[in-house]
């Protein structure tokens, strides 16, 4: 069966495995995910699992007695999807996501997905939206040299030539200029499983994984099997 889970990233840390070796590791707090929605290649033209994950407060509107509607949870669930969720006999969910199963059958609606689907030594890819940190130079964005910064020269984080002159007389599409940096989709393949816990629903990644603290990560097996 193949297994994906949703996690929020916790931060890194180091522990020691059995011979006394440090590993550098990423803490993700990886659901529990229910499965909201089961999807059909006969219903649905395609084979996939739907999951939610985090609590979310539905949206409470009142009325006074003028009849004006005063919305309690302006950013909570709307009524269309507590239903959809109502569906699966769960609450409503901050996150929803669908992976692409060809055994999809295989799951119940409104089970829950926990950390133990993973094991220790399992490889998997890992996915977020990294860290954003706006408008940066070329220095910054793309580890570019600087230039002399003494005996009068004007030339010190500039990006330096942007392309030929006369012919073909334009810069080419690509090319590394200053402009924004991160906040995007990172994919990390071919990651190591070194600790789970399933009481606590963490799971303990050898490595970086993309995005900040509390971020939202996509863990799947891996679809590339490093030799």
């Amino acid at each position: 069966m193949k297994k994906a889970i949703l996690a929020k990233k916790i931060g890194m840390t180091q522990i020691f495995d059995e011979v006394g070796a440090l590993i550098p590791v990423t803490v993700l707090e990886a659901g529990p995910c229910v499965v909201t929605q089961i999807k059909t290649i006969e219903n649905d033209g395609y084979s996939a699992v739907q999951v939610g994950f985090i609590e979310k407060k539905e949206r409470i509107i009142n009325r006074d007695k003028s009849g004006r509607k005063e919305v309690v949870h302006r950013h909570g669930v709307t009524k269309a999807l507590a239903g959809h969720f109502k569906k699966a006999g769960t609450t409503g969910k901050r996150y929803v996501r669908e992976f692409l199963f060809e055994n999809a059958g295989e799951y119940t609606l409104g089970s829950e997905i926990k950390a133990d689907i993973f094991a220790v030594g399992d490889k998997v890819d890992t996915q977020a939206v990294s860290k954003g940190k706006g408008f940066q130079g070329a220095i910054k964005r793309h580890n570019f040299h600087r230039g002399p910064m003494t005996h009068g020269s004007k030339f010190h984080r500039h990006q330096g030539s942007s392309g030929p002159a006369a012919s073909p007389s334009r810069v080419f599409k690509g090319k590394k200029m200053p402009g924004q940096m991160g906040n995007k989709k990172v994919t990390v393949q071919n990651l190591e499983i070194v600790r789970v816990d399933a009481e606590k629903n963490l799971i303990l990644i050898k490595g970086a994984v993309p995005g900040p603290r509390k971020a939202l990560v996509t863990i799947k097996e891996t679809v590339k099997v490093s030799k």
